[in-house]
């Protein structure tokens, strides 16, 4: 656990080499990259946390301060807590976290690999505005709902990212902790919507980057992971075959290898 003024932040590590910080997404814990990070042995110093509101990490946003800056916050403060370079690994959410947070400070980040990552104020600005129009459009029925007390309002957002009756495909435990969760989800989407810098910015990114989208996966995402390759100097694109928004419970050899061959390139390079 690390405590800062005012936060508490979820903190965990194992195992010991180059140091990995793994940054989950919305609805998710550090718990989601167990398998991941099994796979991934003894050979890496592997850091995981939870993001705002979710874990053991208490929620500092409100209403009226959902700045994506707060996340950047506990972030952050992880890095400095982990005290060596770090190679970010994001999913989605997380994914767009991570890239928030080099932006403002990239003197600590080694590497990124980053999942499925969800800027969408990105598809405005490379003018994919029907892409971008479609999740606005989505993602402001969905917030409408859950003020309306629709209790399954998010059934359309995992659905969104993962097809039709992914929802209601999730064990009945999982749809309780997503409903549960659901006022965190909806603070994490008016932070996403609070993310919005040129694409110009990315420009700046210098640590080598690994983007990262499913064969499968929604096309605004997929369009999004082609757009950071581009923006992004030092930067590639893989397609994971076969592979949706949730790759990391349905292809977590193919997440693992992808990692661990990122990490060990990049540090060849250090």
């Amino acid at each position: 656990m690390v405590e800062c003024p005012d936060r508490r932040i979820e903190y965990r590590e194992q195992g010991s080499g180059p140091t990995i910080l793994f940054v989950p997404g919305s609805w998710s814990t550090g718990a989601l990259w167990r398998s991941v990070i099994a796979l991934l042995g003894d050979s890496f110093r592997a850091v995981t946390m939870s993001l705002l509101g979710y874990g053991d990490t208490e929620e500092r946003r409100t209403p009226d301060d959902i700045s994506i800056e707060r996340e950047i916050d506990i972030v952050e403060a992880v890095i400095q807590r982990t005290n060596s370079p770090v190679h970010l690994v994001g999913h989605s959410w997380g994914a767009t976290v991570c890239l928030a947070t080099v932006l403002r400070d990239r003197t600590k980040i080694a590497g990124m690999t980053l999942i499925e990552a969800t800027p969408f104020n990105l598809l405005r600005h490379s003018g994919d505005l029907a892409l971008y129009e479609q999740v606005r459009a989505m993602a402001d029925a969905y917030v409408r709902a859950c003020d309306d007390g629709k209790l399954l309002a998010a059934r359309s957002i995992i659905d969104f990212y993962g097809g039709d009756g992914s929802f209601d495909a999730l064990p009945a435990r999982t749809q309780d902790y997503i409903v549960a969760t659901t006022p965190t989800n909806v603070l994490d989407w008016s932070s996403a919507w609070s993310f919005d810098v040129p694409l110009a910015a990315y420009a700046s990114i210098t640590a080598p980057s690994l983007f990262v989208r499913g064969e499968r996966g929604h096309p605004a995402v997929q369009r999004i992971a082609e757009v950071l390759t581009g923006a992004v100097s030092r930067s590639s694109l893989v397609t994971v075959p076969g592979a949706s928004h949730f790759m990391i419970a349905t292809h977590t050899s193919d997440v693992a290898r992808l990692i661990r061959e990122h990490v060990a390139r990049v540090e060849t390079l250090r």
